[in-house]
């Protein structure tokens, strides 16, 4: 049937959104709020060089990095697993969701943070509960474009997960996502 499909889907979507979205919306928030222009120009390009490599690169970086990481850790770890896929989907789009946020929490008027410090607001409170708030929106947008690349995601995850079709809630088995299954 096709719910083992899902399940593999739905385990790669969720580890990886525990992954890039509260990074990428931190390296964001530093970006926009906290860092100089200087750094500033040396992260972003780094962050649109790390969205520019190939899915088939993660792969085989999950093969060779993550998965041994992960059976020092936990021993019981299959060469082929969900956390290893999970991880590097989460790092690929990791990228996407900094930039897109860092975009979005840009656009917010200054009139705004200068608002909120001119009422005594700290740094911190001004970027968390004026300047997010405020790009809502944007960041969202960010969130749904980055998990659907994670859900369309086929070579990273094939090379990572594998392709049995099992549903599993272990995330050290392997596991088959929809598009590795059209693979």
């Amino acid at each position: 049937g096709v719910l083992p499909l899902l399940g593999g889907t739905l385990t790669i979507v969720v580890g990886s959104a525990f992954v890039a979205i509260p990074t990428g919306l931190a390296t964001a928030i530093y970006l926009s709020e906290y860092a100089s222009q200087r750094v500033r120009n040396i992260v972003k390009p780094i962050l649109e060089i790390l969205a520019g490599i190939p899915t088939v690169v993660y792969g085989y970086f999950a093969l060779t990095s993550v998965t041994p990481l992960l059976t020092k850790i936990f021993p019981a770890t299959q060469i082929f697993n969900a956390a290893s896929g999970a991880i590097v989907v989460g790092i690929m789009i990791l990228p996407m969701v900094a930039s897109l946020c860092e975009d979005a929490l840009g656009a917010v008027p200054d009139s705004l943070r200068q608002g909120g410090f001119a009422l005594g607001a700290t740094r911190y409170e001004v970027a968390t509960h004026v300047v997010l708030p405020s790009a809502l929106s944007g960041v969202m947008a960010s969130f749904v474009l980055a998990l659907s690349r994670a859900i369309g995601e086929t070579m990273a995850v094939t090379l990572a997960a594998g392709a049995t079709p099992k549903l599993t809630g272990n995330p050290l088995e392997s596991i088959q996502t929809m598009t590795a299954y059209i693979v």
